[in-house]
């Protein structure tokens, strides 16, 4: 069983690409065969299963089986995890702009539209 951690890093090492990002968005449709995933890519089928492994082992995507097709589909709790892990930066970064405003403000107190006279 993986760690948190381990799972954040799989789940980053994963969404670095951006060949698998755009397969992520596309499978946010719903779901797709390797063929109509690789359709936009200028890359061979091989190279797509090879981001689909890697977005599989990571958690991002499962594959179901329906006769000779095995349809991606996107699976949303590892990113789940990733947005609560980024949440207390996304925190930080809210106070510190919170903070800047307060500042802002202060300076531009008693003059006209924020300008210097």
């Amino acid at each position: 069983m993986q760690t948190e951690m381990d799972t954040l890093s799989a789940t980053l090492s994963a969404l670095a690409d951006p060949t698998r990002r755009a397969i992520l968005a596309r499978l946010a449709e719903g779901e797709a065969t390797v063929n109509e995933l690789a359709e936009p890519f200028d890359i061979s089928l091989p190279a797509v299963s090879r981001h689909l492994k890697v977005l599989e082992n990571a958690g991002l995507i499962s594959r179901g089986r329906e006769a000779q097709w095995r349809p991606a589909r996107l699976e949303a709790a590892p990113l789940k995890d990733l947005d609560g892990w980024l949440a207390q930066y996304r925190r930080f970064w809210e106070g510190s702009f919170d903070k800047m405003d307060a500042y802002l403000a202060q300076l531009t107190k008693g003059k006209p539209n924020g300008r210097k006279n």
